[in-house]
């Protein structure tokens, strides 16, 4: 049975109907998993994102869909807002995998929970061949998934994002971790040299931090570009104010139309560190045009906020 009835989460619940029997992520849905040597598929979204619904409602809805899930898979679905520890783990392993990320989240892992496989959305008829070709594989080679899963295992373990072998902190982690850093970087539109484009608040926070208290300009010029190209770029609102989510291209010219609060609250605080350090006015009038449209758009008269989720039509 679909147990998501039982859950509290909004984003959850809207999917509490779909003929996917889906579970919780518990103990006792782990347990069974592993005692019935079950393959585990993890979903994981949330509810202002656009492809989670569309794939809701090409796939979890359809009942094909559902018969080939619930006959091979222990189905979790999952809220990265109300479990972003599940989702940082899990992005990490298909980050691994893949080199790159995005919602939904569909991830394959073995009855242990270890991950094997990942991806984003995908259409109806490849979705299904796609899992059906997992569950072959471990039917006739589980040997060679049990090997790859160890192995990307020890590589989620090595960041630190599980329980695993602790080690001293050293000042000369982070100037080797800046170093691969730094080959993403794009120097002439600010971001990382890919389409689409996050703008990472929490990323570029860093880099201000650590290049002022290091006195590394490069850095520091890195992100002033960056953040002058994304407030002259069309992911920023002149009109009303406010980020979109990520630009789809690598210029910061043309926006995924939903503006998300934890986004816009994180670059407030990016642009008002990065305004304290270079005084540039264009920052305060980012962060002045920002704090505007919360205001008006997402506060309460009570003074909290909130966010409404709206299809992209």
């Amino acid at each position: 049975m679909n147990e998501l009835k039982f859950e509290t989460s909004p984003y959850l619940l809207q999917h509490a109907n779909n003929p996917v029997h889906w579970k919780a992520w518990n103990s006792i849905t782990l347990a069974n998993a592993k005692e019935n040597q079950k393959l585990i598929l993890i979903s994981i979204g949330y509810s202002a994102c656009h492809w989670c619904h569309v794939m809701e409602h090409e796939s979890f809805e359809n009942e094909e869909v559902a018969k080939t899930m619930n006959k091979h898979f222990v189905n979790i679905k999952v809220d990265r807002e109300e479990r972003p520890d599940v989702d940082a783990i899990y992005m990490k392993a298909f980050q691994l995998m893949t080199g790159r990320g995005g919602w939904p989240l569909n991830v394959v892992c073995l009855p242990d929970g270890k991950p094997v496989w990942g991806g984003t959305y995908f259409r109806k008829n490849d979705w299904i061949n796609t899992l059906e070709q997992l569950q072959e594989l471990y039917q006739s080679n589980p040997e060679k998934m049990i090997e790859y899963a160890e192995k990307l295992h020890e590589g989620i373990e090595s960041l630190g994002l599980i329980d695993g072998k602790s080690t001293d902190f050293d000042i000369a982690i982070l100037k080797s971790f800046l170093e691969k850093w730094q080959k993403n970087f794009d120097w002439e539109f600010g971001g990382y040299s890919r389409a689409p484009k996050f703008m990472m608040p929490t990323n570029y926070q860093f880099l201000l931090q650590y290049g002022h208290l290091t006195k590394n300009e490069k850095l520091l010029e890195y992100v002033d570009l960056t953040l002058t190209k994304m407030a002259y770029g069309g992911i920023f609102d002149t009109v009303d104010g406010g980020f979109s989510r990520y630009s789809v291209d690598v210029k910061w010219h043309v926006p995924h139309f939903e503006k998300m609060a934890y986004d816009n609250g994180q670059l407030v605080s990016l642009y008002a560190n990065a305004y304290k350090l270079t005084k540039n006015e264009l920052y305060k009038e980012i962060i002045e045009k920002t704090t505007s449209f919360i205001e008006k758009e997402w506060s309460t008269t009570e003074g909290a906020f909130f966010q409404l989720w709206m299809p992209i039509v």
